[in-house]
Parts: structure tokens; C-alpha cells; sequence
């Protein structure tokens, strides 16, 4: 009985940050397996949400290097470019073999919408 209570206090505190620890943990393992699924799920033809609340499909994505801007198609013909960050999750991923990989991605470099939107314009007048 002495040493409970001498002690005691300093045993629940102890064992209150253990459960700290032991929490923290579970929860940060939790976000990293949930930011995994997100990059593997974020590839070309993807449905996503971005920050301001706009769905689109991913028309080109650097998971390498997320400092080069996204390119989202809004509707048809319309492409915006947008942080890689501002893609708030993924609505619609692409399951199946036919899923293209990050690795067989288009590289953003290669695509130029407004190049491309003058040449589609370009062959509709024709």
C-alpha cells in the first residue's frame, strides 16, 4: 500500500503516455497506408475531387515529382492545370488490368492543351 501510494501517480502517468504513443502511432501508420492508396489510386483517367470542390478526370499526373502541375479535363475539352496537392481524393480509380501504371503515364512535358485544343479546333473547321 506504501508503495501505490508513493508511486502511483507516476505509474498512471506513465501509462497514459504509453497509450499516447501506442495511439499516435496506430494513427500515423493509418494515414500513410491511406496516402499510399491515394498515389497508387491517382493515375490518367481517374476520377478525382479537387480542394475547390470540382470533379474532373486526370488527363496527366508526375506522382515523382509533385511540384509539376496536374492536368485535369473538367468536361470535355476543357483542361485545367492544378497543384498535384489539390487533389482532395480519389472519386472513381481505375481497377483492372487495362489501369494504366504511373510508370506508363504520359509525362505532363508531352502534353500541351493548348496546342492540342487549337489542332482539335483547327480539324473541326475543316
Amino acid at each position: 500500500m506504501d508503495f501505490f501510494a508513493q508511486y502511483g501517480l507516476l505509474i498512471v502517468l506513465a501509462l497514459l503516455l504509453v497509450f499516447m504513443f501506442v495511439s499516435q502511432r496506430r494513427r500515423m501508420a493509418k494515414h500513410k497506408a491511406e496516402q499510399e492508396t491515394m498515389r497508387r489510386n491517382t493515375v490518367p483517367g481517374a476520377e478525382v475531387l479537387l480542394q475547390g470542390g470540382l470533379y474532373g478526370n486526370i488527363v496527366a499526373y508526375d506522382p515523382d515529382n509533385l511540384d509539376e502541375p496536374a492536368l485535369i479535363e473538367l468536361a470535355p475539352g476543357v483542361v485545367v492545370r492544378t497543384h498535384s496537392q489539390a487533389i482532395l481524393r480519389v472519386v472513381t480509380p481505375i481497377e483492372g488490368a487495362d489501369a494504366p501504371r504511373p510508370s506508363d503515364a504520359p509525362a505532363i512535358e508531352s502534353i500541351d492543351p493548348i496546342t492540342d485544343a487549337t489542332e482539335r479546333d483547327k480539324k473541326s473547321d475543316d
